[in-house]
């Protein structure tokens, strides 16, 4: 199967000389961003960092490029001005105008056609409610964890929803410091805040506290979910021009497709309309002048043209009523489970399926709920009174198909679901809840900046996809990366421990030339994650620091001697503290096994997007 990459549509390239066909970032296989880095990963989405503003021009900002399976490949597209990889471009459109509240849930506010169908697109009102976004950037340095990058700007779309919020795309606002949006035919930019970001969904909410700003203005309106054939109109503020830019194209298909942003699969629009850098986070509209979603990617290759991606309405309502609920987005939740395909009629007959239906459990996250009621070897046949076919689809519509995954993206977080199951040939009823995954190396840091922990001169940090991106795959290891992609977390909290570079002193003599490798005890005792590593070293009495890596290499200090030498390192170096904020704050162990056994590789990936064939995925 080729791989994909894929461009997250971010704000517009300046450079001609760029081919960005999404508007934000670029990212993997290639989905690309138009902030961060893209992902390193095998058929992986990218983020691709937004363009740099260098006087009157936003230059496109190289990335780095990740071998694919294939030609095709997946990139976000970063904001204005950044450079996007060949793959998937994607820029998202949602228009929520109108949303009306109604039994604690949103609801769509269908209005009437907001301009004829001769389409006066010049006159139409929906347009003044698309409005430009400018952000600044300053992305942590994973590599130096206690600094951040320098700062860069990149421009975006974005549209109002009503109730004094826009919505946008979550790659054109990462690693944000400053946002201002300025309206359609004003001079004047807005300063804005950022509510809630949507990693899986690559949607952010923002709100604009300014009067000034509102009025006059008309929100947009959701439409539904559009039919194959049906005309869409993307809206937006793409490379090529200040001003606002439409370009019109049909929905092509409607299927469940791989986000890159949050390396996630959600229901999506692919349509032929051009999307480029800049696009990201405008709305895209029907006949009616309805918003039915968001841009966010395309997709590039030799091979095929017009493919952009749009974030669909559903997708957007799951994001604002999960924010309704609890006050901040939760995410999207899983089952938690490996699914093997049962279109062989023998495999069938061996699991004495009696039909031509069900999915059979392969592996089971020990992070997941339903770890309580499934096993290896069963097979679900149903999900809440909904027939699974045995190549994981469910009826969609009317005559149409689609992936098993889209009826758990439907549910929220804590959502108790009912799975019909055979389990040796006995059919039962389970019940199980949803949670959102838990990634043992996550793909984006939780409040942007990395944990670290220095230890005369010893610098330790949790394994993450964006530390892999920044020092590339061959200084990690192909064990570091076998585990990263392989691995999966055995209870909540648990990370992957690194020393990432030795500060060189006379206290560390001979442990100057180790990096990238995996700490995995320390006095003896195997390390959950780093909070329990700072909290291991703090409460020692012991003569010796002593810690074990892999490959059975050790490194002792003198305690004593390490904390004298520590002030003088840091100082030397020129960094602010040993340790990150968030290791200041008291370790509270959640873990119930306080003898953790040493994380094995396993048998198969973490991540639909590092299986090679169809017949499994994650669910």
């Amino acid at each position: 199967m080729a791989a994909m990459a894929a461009v997250l549509a971010s704000p517009s390239c300046s450079s001609p000389s760029l081919s960005c066909q999404s508007s934000c970032s670029s990212r993997r296989s290639i989905f690309a961003c138009s902030h961060r880095p893209p992902r390193s990963r095998k058929k992986s989405l990218r983020k691709g960092p937004p363009a740099r503003k260098n006087g009157d021009e936003f230059k496109g900002v190289s990335q780095k490029r990740f071998p694919g399976r294939g030609k095709d490949e997946r990139a976000y597209l970063p904001p204005d001005g950044s450079r996007g990889e060949a793959g998937w471009s994607q820029s998202m459109v949602f228009g929520s105008a109108g949303l009306q509240k109604k039994d604690k849930d949103l609801v769509y506010d269908l209005r009437e056609q907001q301009f004829d169908d001769t389409g006066n697109l010049q006159d139409a009102a929906f347009l003044n409610a698309v409005v430009k976004v400018y952000c600044t950037h300053t992305a942590p340095d994973y590599s130096l964890p206690w600094q951040k990058q320098r700062q860069y700007t990149s421009t975006a779309s974005a549209f109002m929803i009503g109730d004094g919020k826009l919505l946008t795309n979550a790659h054109c606002v990462e690693h944000d410091t400053q946002v201002k949006l300025k309206r359609r035919g004003d001079n004047t930019k807005f300063v804005a805040k950022v509510l809630a970001r949507g990693i899986e969904c690559d949607i952010a909410l923002l709100s604009v506290e300014s009067e000034e700003f509102w009025r006059g203005a008309e929100p947009l309106c959701f439409g539904r979910l559009p039919c194959l054939q049906d005309s869409v109109t993307v809206v937006g503020y793409p490379l090529g021009g200040d001003t606002i830019s439409v370009t019109k194209g049909v929905v092509s298909r409607i299927e469940v497709t791989s986000y890159a942003h949050g390396a996630s699969d959600l229901l999506g629009i692919q349509i032929d309309a051009a999307i480029n850098p800049g696009n990201s986070g405008g709305p895209a509209f029907n006949d009616r002048g309805e918003c039915i979603g968001v841009a966010f990617q395309v997709f590039r290759s030799e091979e095929a043209e017009n493919i952009g991606y749009v974030i669909p309405t559903t997708v957007v309502s799951h994001f604002l009523n999960d924010y309704e609920r609890n006050g901040k987005y939760t995410g999207f939740p899983c089952l938690g489970v490996l699914l093997q395909k049962l279109e062989n009629p023998a495999l069938r007959a061996c699991l004495r399926v009696p039909s031509n239906e069900g999915v059979l459990v392969r592996r089971v996250e020990p992070t997941s709920a339903a770890g309580n009621v499934l096993k290896e070897g069963d097979v679900i046949v149903s999900f809440d009174g909904v027939s699974v076919g045995c190549e994981g689809t469910i009826p969609f519509r009317s005559t149409e198909r689609i992936a098993f995954r889209y009826l758990i993206s439907q549910k929220f977080s804590g959502d108790v679901s009912e799975l019909g199951i055979i389990r040796e040939g006995s059919s039962m009823k389970v019940k199980t809840v949803l949670r959102p995954r838990v990634h043992l190396v996550p793909y984006h840091i939780e409040g942007g900046q990395p944990s670290y922990l220095i230890i005369a001169g010893l610098v330790f940090t949790p394994l993450s996809e964006p530390l892999i991106d920044e020092e590339c795959e061959d200084s990690i290891g192909l064990k570091l990366l076998a585990k990263a992609r392989y691995s999966l977390a055995r209870f909540k909290g648990e990370e992957i421990v690194i020393l990432s570079q030795v500060l060189a002193n006379e206290v560390n003599i001979g442990y100057e030339d180790m990096g990238n490798q995996q700490v995995l005890k320390f006095n003896g005792t195997p390390i959950k994650n780093i909070r329990h590593l700072a909290h291991l070293v703090d409460s020692c009495r012991d003569k010796y620091l002593v810690f074990e890596f892999e490959d059975n290499f050790l490194a002792v200090l003198e305690r004593e001697a390490a904390a004298a030498a520590s002030p003088c390192i840091l100082k030397d170096y020129g960094i602010p503290c040993e340790r990150s904020a968030d290791l200041l704050e008291p370790y509270i162990d959640f873990s119930e096994d306080n003898q953790v056994p040493i994380q094995d590789i396993g048998d198969s990936p973490v991540s639909n997007l590092e299986i090679g064939f169809d017949g499994l995925l994650w669910a």
